[in-house]
């Protein structure tokens, strides 16, 4: 079942304006190669403004939901200025209520400040009813209204918006992933492998599995360290730990099988549209192999251009 999120409603008038709801990714900025631009994401209730917001989140935007409008031109002047905001979407759309009128004249000054691309989101009556029907989320007119005729009421009075937007999607064909994909291949700079942060959790199954994680690799089949006295204390981040399970053929062979899958599964996890990616090492206490193997995939990941971390959870601190 597709489930769109719905936005919250905001009360209509300046004085009753709420905070917006901000987003805290934010990306430090090279001003020779990245020069600031904003997107405004508008459009039609239920026609996936959500979902597009979290996929700009996820190309590094400093996302920012429901943001009044006489505050659109100072937010723009403070991304032109920041060091480390380079990218920044904002979503405006008929929550605004009497104040939408007021877009086209705002627009207008935000571009004096820097590149400002327009993003309509419009779908059909009959997908947006399917949609409100499976989420049961209000429709933000529909308080006097049946959702036909607020929907109806809705093109009216986003239609001049629609009319001077840069970017038209038809999202009624569209699930989340494919509106995700849509979105990445448009709005992407540079490298993809920066969008997907990859988590090497180590751990010991004695411990339990754990529950976090997307691939699972069971590296007990190595030789163990604890049954060597002199390297039971210590863990495989430690270099004689590490020397003594590379030593062996099976390692390497295994390192290099792993390495071979990840480069083949990494790409099109990164086209799926996923944003975080957990992969767990495990050997019996979460101390010795299972460690070493996930410091060397992160070494390797990490040469790659991937945005690797590693996490040791059974390892003694």
């Amino acid at each position: 079942m597709l489930r769109w999120p719905m936005p919250s409603r905001r009360a209509s008038t300046a004085s009753q304006h709420r905070a917006p709801a901000t987003k805290k990714r934010r990306t430090r900025r090279n001003a020779a190669e990245t020069p600031p631009e904003l997107v405004i994401l508008t459009g039609l209730s239920g026609s996936g403004k959500a979902s597009a917001l979290n996929a700009f989140e996820d190309l590094g935007f400093y996302a920012v939901d429901n943001m009044p409008l006489e505050l659109i031109p100072a937010f723009a002047d403070l991304v032109r200025q920041s060091a480390e905001i380079s990218r920044a979407a904002l979503v405006v759309d008929v929550r605004e209520g009497q104040h939408l009128d007021r877009f086209p004249v705002i627009l207008r000054q935000v571009r004096k400040v820097l590149a400002t691309t327009v993003v309509f989101l419009d779908a059909s009556d009959s997908a947006l009813l399917r949609r409100f029907s499976e989420t049961r989320r209000p429709h933000p007119l529909s308080r006097t209204e049946t959702i036909v005729r607020a929907i109806h009421a809705e093109r009216r009075v986003l239609s001049p918006i629609r009319k001077g937007a840069d970017v038209i999607v038809d999202t009624s064909s569209y699930n989340v992933h494919q509106l995700r994909s849509y979105i990445q291949q448009k709005f992407e700079r540079g490298d993809t492998a920066g969008n997907l942060l990859i988590s090497l959790i180590s751990f010991g199954y004695k411990n339990g599995v754990p529950q976090e994680a997307d691939l699972v690799f069971d590296v007990r089949f190595l030789p163990n360290p604890h049954f060597v006295p002199a390297l039971r204390p210590l863990t495989g981040r430690h270099p004689k730990v590490a020397a003594y399970v590379r030593q062996f053929p099976q390692t390497g062979e295994f390192l290099e099988r792993i390495t071979q899958l990840l480069h083949f599964l990494l790409p099109h996890y990164i086209k799926e549209g996923k944003s975080n990616l957990t992969v767990a090492f495990g050997c019996t206490g979460g101390q010795h192999r299972s460690v070493m193997v996930a410091e060397e995939v992160r070494k390797r990941l990490g040469r790659e251009g991937y945005a690797v971390k590693s996490v040791h959870r059974d390892m003694p601190h």
